[in-house]
């Protein structure tokens, strides 16, 4: 006949031994090949891989993050989005800045004609949002609004 097995020596041991600590689990990588990532955003910048942009800027799926011209909402003409269109993209996350603020439809006009969606949020949901996007595959575009570089003092 087998031995018994041994008690735990306390009943902190015995859940440690059932239980073990949770390891952290990083949901988003830094670098998805062939794409850009936005890694920060901050009030005034937001870092795509390891470069940081300061003032409003276009994000696209791929290629090169541009300057945009508006730094405000009410800054936003329909030149602005038409400039989006350019880069093809099948969908635009429009990051209002630091809260929800949603566009006349008459300034999306042009996307909304070529089936391009658009979605509004704050800048920093925008970001999160993008990178799930992109993440996915899709052709995403972030356009987002931020305060104009601070001038040297």
């Amino acid at each position: 006949m087998p031995a018994p097995a041994a008690a735990p020596a306390s009943p902190v041991a015995a859940c440690r031994a059932v239980h073990l600590a949770p390891t952290p689990v990083k949901f988003q990588p830094d670098v998805l090949a062939g794409t850009n990532v936005i890694t920060r955003c901050d009030a005034d910048a937001v870092w795509v891989g390891t470069q940081r942009h300061v003032g409003s800027v276009l994000v696209p799926w791929q290629g090169a993050v541009l300057p945009w011209p508006p730094s405000r909402h009410g800054d936003l003409l329909a030149a602005h989005f038409d400039a989006v269109l350019a880069l093809q993209p099948e969908l635009v996350i429009f990051g209002s800045g630091p809260r929800l603020a949603f566009v006349a439809p008459a300034l999306l006009r042009t996307l909304i004609e070529h089936r391009i969606g658009v979605e509004t949020m704050d800048t920093a949901a925008a970001c999160r949002t993008y990178n799930v996007l992109v993440s996915e595959g899709r052709s995403a575009v972030a356009a987002l609004l931020l305060p104009p570089a601070a001038a040297p003092a």
